[in-house]
């Protein structure tokens, strides 16, 4: 009798290793995966990303237009022709050129130039405030990728260990160990199981595509796989330092900073542009012989210089220079809300990030060994007949919630380190 229990559970082990190995080849992972380390992705973000790519332009154009403001003003070169209009009298006719020049006052040039450097310098730290957002949403993105790649493994997990029970269930059917409906039920949950590992298949897979979105990539065949160490999300911050720190830091306050100064010199300029130019103009005309015998001239040559001073009755309107004052209480202010929204943040990031770490090691005293030994134990007891299938699947249930929710928690654990250190303006990320 235990010579014939040996070769049935002999039998039966056989049996599941080649059902087991199955599951495997029907996940499609052929395609061509490239390891790819944190720091590498990082750069290939800062290199490839073609929306920093873009925003890099802004930059040249800000300094190009910093280049065009020192331009002066272009002289004015006129010509011109006249005919006295009297054939009989024998008038003759006249040449003329004139040069002229608007001479700026009142500081014009040097404050359109000073606007247009500040401007250039607010597009820089425009743009290192865009590749801070950037960073920070690649590597969210990146760590994504690497908590689908974990569900899609627990998934392959839980089928692989239903399908081999499910399995077994059909050799003891026909052995009359159990019933054609605890036998049905199994191979049910197998096959419900397996829909969920395609499902989950296909969000690794747009999980990886996204990498290839933010790193630049362009290959269609070939995806980047995460290559991380979890060990090296553990932090310990301070809030004050990290408040103070982001107020001294932080890109986006720089940018408020700067917008004050931009509005300070539109202002400066609004008021040299009330200032009256000069115009300064030299001229020559030449006028051909009078041939008549009433008054006789001969041809002669004209020089004249003068200056001009335009009237500029639009000067009593203050519409502009009220604007441009009005421009730098609006920036002082969103300087001073920009401040205050920071010190919010960075708090609220630090107590999101302390719960997130509570909630890890809350899972790791415990909870995942203590899901894994019930459902071993309910499936060791299931095959031994003392217990039931459906006390099996609940003991599945509950450990793939708890292996899922860890997964969750430890992906919200690595975005709450993220998003404080965006906030915080720190980086010392690397996986």
């Amino acid at each position: 009798m235990n010579l014939l229990n040996e070769y049935k559970n002999g039998f039966l082990m056989l049996l599941l290793t080649i059902f087991g190995s199955t599951v495997h080849a029907q996940v499609d992972t052929g395609f061509y995966q490239l390891k790819l380390s944190f720091p590498a992705y990082l750069k290939m973000v800062g290199q490839n990303n073609l929306g920093y790519a873009a925003e890099k332009f802004k930059v040249s154009i800000a300094e190009a237009d910093a280049l065009s403001a020192r331009v002066f003003p272009d002289p004015e070169l006129s010509f011109g022709a006249g005919d006295h209009g009297q054939r009989r009298m024998k008038m003759g006719y006249e040449i003329s050129s004139g040069l002229s020049y608007t001479l700026e006052m009142g500081g014009k040039r040097k404050a359109r130039i000073n606007l247009a450097k500040r401007e250039a310098e607010l597009a820089q730290l425009l743009l290192d405030d865009y590749f801070r957002n950037l960073r920070t949403d690649a590597a969210v993105a990146y760590l994504n990728a690497v908590k689908e790649k974990a569900l899609l493994r627990l998934k392959m997990s839980s089928y692989g260990m239903m399908k081999k029970l499910s399995s077994s269930d059909s050799i003891r059917l026909k052995l009359g160990a159990i019933s054609g409906v605890d036998a049905r039920q199994s191979r049910l949950e197998a096959a419900s199981q397996l829909n969920e590992v395609f499902q989950q298949e296909a969000d690794w897979k747009a999980a990886l595509a996204n990498l290839n979105m933010w790193s630049g990539s362009k290959q269609q065949d070939t995806f980047y796989e995460p290559d991380v160490d979890l060990k090296k999300l553990e932090r310990i911050f301070n809030l004050q330092e990290l408040i103070l720190n982001a107020q001294n830091r932080r890109t986006d306050l720089l940018v408020a900073l700067k917008g004050t100064e931009v509005s300070k010199w539109m202002l400066n300029l609004a008021k040299a542009s009330r200032t009256l130019d000069l115009g300064l103009s030299l001229g020559v005309a030449s006028n051909s012989v009078v041939a008549n015998a009433v008054a006789p001239t001969p041809s002669s040559t004209n020089v004249t210089i003068g200056f001009s001073i335009p009237l500029k009755f639009s000067n009593q309107n203050p519409g502009a220079l009220r604007a441009a004052r009005f421009g730098v209480l609006q920036s002082e202010a969103l300087y001073r809300q920009t401040e205050l929204q920071i010190q919010t943040e960075v708090t609220q990031a630090y107590y999101n990030y302390q719960a997130s770490r509570k909630q890890v090691a809350q899972f790791s005293g415990g909870m995942l060994q203590d899901a894994q030994k019930v459902l071993d134990g309910k499936v060791y007891n299931y095959k031994r007949g003392e217990t039931s299938l459906l006390e099996v699947l609940n003991a599945q249930r509950t450990f793939n919630e708890v292996q899922q929710s860890y997964l969750e928690i430890w992906n919200a654990y690595g975005n709450a380190l993220l998003e404080l250190e965006k906030v915080a303006g720190i980086w010392d990320i690397e996986f």
